[in-house]
């Protein structure tokens, strides 16, 4: 057999995990870009559903202003869509377990936001409650004021969250969804890192090697 041959197939076999963490990369840059979701590039009354990446929205309507959003009593918190609560809770799906979420809230009703720890929503991990029952720009409680912000951290891995207001929905707002797909694309952009360097070492070995070995089609 060839000696080039051998360590073609070598580099080969070393390659194909950074070809595998190249995509990891690619698909976590698309994320990292994703995120936080404001909504804004949705057509009014669009069912979102599976249109952002690693997330899955259930029972999710978006609204612009101007069109079908009362943006008097529910405001965006950036540009002019936000997401309503369709016919119940909201559900948020992920791919892949989130480190953290959290968003802004306008709410005719008090917010539960309840984080889980599978998809299935299931295993709830941790929840949080929004400061008043009314928020509305205009009709509001006093002393509060739309966009509140809502966040759970430091609880696990979330596999899911529920936004429940009124059980028949249409009783809040989302705006500006955020939060951190694991593992963080900055983990695999050092792994990616290790691994390239590792073939690297490893293609110029083996052209040394070949180069002092005799080649037996020369003679």
């Amino acid at each position: 057999m060839r000696p080039e041959t051998d360590g073609l197939r070598g580099n080969v076999r070393t390659l194909l995990p950074l070809l595998t963490v190249v995509f990891s990369l690619a698909v976590c840059g698309r994320v990292s870009l994703a995120l936080p979701i404001d909504f804004d590039g949705l057509a009014d009354s669009v069912v979102v559903t599976n249109q952002f990446a690693f997330v899955t929205f259930s029972n999710a309507t978006a609204v612009k202003a101007g069109i079908s959003l009362n943006e008097l009593e529910f405001p965006p918190r950036s540009g002019d869509t936000v997401v309503f609560d369709d016919g119940g809770p909201m559900m948020l799906t992920f791919s892949t377990p989130f480190s953290w979420v959290e968003g802004y809230v306008t709410y005719g009703e008090q917010i539960t936001l309840t984080a889980f720890a599978d998809a299935a929503g299931t295993i709830p991990i941790g929840s949080v409650m929004s400061l008043f029952n009314n928020n509305m720009a205009i009709s509001g409680v006093s002393g509060s004021s739309p966009n509140e912000f809502l966040q759970l951290s430091g609880i696990g891995l979330i596999g899911s969250i529920k936004i429940t207001g009124d059980p028949g929905g249409s009783s809040f707002t989302l705006d500006d969804f955020n939060g951190t797909p694991t593992p963080e694309p900055a983990s695999l952009l050092l792994l990616g890192s290790g691994i390239g360097s590792m073939w690297l070492r490893r293609s110029m070995r083996n052209r040394r090697r070949s180069a002092a070995a005799p080649n037996p089609i020369d003679k």
